[in-house]
């Protein structure tokens, strides 16, 4: 077989299975409304959720940061690129996360698979929720620790795979809310079960920081768990880009040692740190908490209305809200039919979620008024019969 032959291979089986992914540039895409071809749309797929990448306070932070630092950090954060934006930030986020240290990223897969690939050794063992992020499951795959996988978020299971014996360490592996489903670990009961068998706990929050918990802490705050180490990124509530791993003093001078993720790539622009200092302190904010409540009960209407239209959703009380339709062809159609009625919804199809569970994963946000949850509902409806 030749290149072009695998590549071709690969591609027309994609195409058959109707799994075949695209990309569509839009002329906006993360506030309220979407914008391609000039047509608008009722944006249902923006992870911004608390709608603060158009805020213009933070706006303002990162142009003041860029006139201040320049548009770029110039190198990776051990030679010349960790300025004091880049230490203000982490200094901000250790206080509001109640850990000893934060250390940023340039974004969630990388410190994911940083964290990973620093720690794990040949002896070691990794069990992680089955459906936890690509990031976390390709990081374990590919360390040399034995990886095993549970039942989605069950304890019992997670408890039984660390008790096999181990000649090495165990971490426990899981996300605070699931990107695809929208629900969320039960954090207490996988503390105590990694914490029995001398394991640790790893938890990515991507989409439970900013949104839930006190002062939008999260997922752990909120359920009052300190896991060893915590990811949260700021692509989604806090409505900018990057990451941040929230740990001990002990293990942020190790990674920053043995981190290659870390040591070998150029650190975010310092202005972009600027806006991110900027965006907790609004989350910090009672502004932060009157978007949390609005976000709130965008959700409460919408779960409402789809339980009498009897559609199937997930158990997610999240900003995610998913529709399980079944087979891709059948997603594609109705993602088609909502942008057809001017709204923008995306049909997410294996293998990024089970075979069999094509989904529209509906996201809302803040920044939706109570007509625009309506006006989907409407729409689901007539689709419906």
């Amino acid at each position: 077989m030749t290149w072009q032959a695998r590549i071709d291979a690969a591609l027309n089986a994609r195409r058959a299975a109707d799994a075949f992914r695209t990309r569509s540039a839009v002329e906006s895409g993360a506030g309220r409304f979407l914008v391609r071809d000039g047509r608008r749309y009722c944006n249902f797929s923006s992870n911004d959720y608390l709608g603060l990448s158009q805020h213009p306070q933070i706006i303002r932070a990162w142009q003041q940061g860029a006139e201040r630092y320049g548009v770029g950090s110039g190198g990776s954060g051990h030679v010349s690129g960790y300025t004091t934006a880049h230490r203000a930030l982490e200094e901000q986020l250790a206080d509001w996360l109640g850990y000893p240290r934060a250390l940023l990223f340039i974004s969630g897969f990388a410190a994911n698979q940083a964290v990973i690939a620093a720690l794990m050794d040949k002896d070691d063992r990794i069990v992680a929720d089955r459906l936890s992020h690509a990031s976390l499951l390709e990081a374990a795959s590919l360390s040399p620790a034995q990886l095993r996988r549970f039942a989605h978020n069950d304890d019992e299971q997670m408890r039984a795979l660390l008790a096999k014996p181990c000649a090495g360490l165990r971490l426990a592996v899981t996300e605070g809310v699931f990107s695809m489903d929208g629900d969320s670990a039960p954090l207490e009961a996988l503390h105590a079960a990694a914490r029995q068998h001398h394991a640790w706990l790893m938890v990515d929050d991507a989409h439970g920081i900013g949104v839930v918990g006190e002062e939008g802490r999260g997922s752990a705050w909120q359920q009052k768990v300190k896991p060893e180490l915590l990811v949260v990124t700021f692509g989604k509530g806090v409505g900018v880009s990057g990451a941040a791993v929230l740990c001990s003093e002990p293990v942020a001078d190790y990674l920053l040692q043995f981190a290659r993720h870390l040591i070998y790539s150029t650190s975010m622009p310092p202005a972009q740190a600027v806006a991110l200092s900027a965006s907790v302190n609004v989350i910090r904010s009672g502004e932060g908490e009157e978007r949390r409540l609005r976000l709130a009960d965008r959700i409460r209407r919408f779960r409402q209305g789809a339980q009498a239209l009897a559609l199937q959703v997930t158990d997610s009380q999240s900003a995610i809200q998913p529709v399980i339709v079944g087979e891709n062809d059948r997603a594609l159609a109705l993602a088609q039919t909502l942008r057809d009625g001017g709204m923008w919804a995306t049909a997410i199809r294996p293998p990024t979620v089970p075979s069999g569970t094509a989904r529209l994963r509906l996201t809302l946000t803040a920044t939706h008024e109570a007509q625009d949850i309506d006006a989907l509902l409407e729409v689901l409806h007539v689709i419906r019969q």
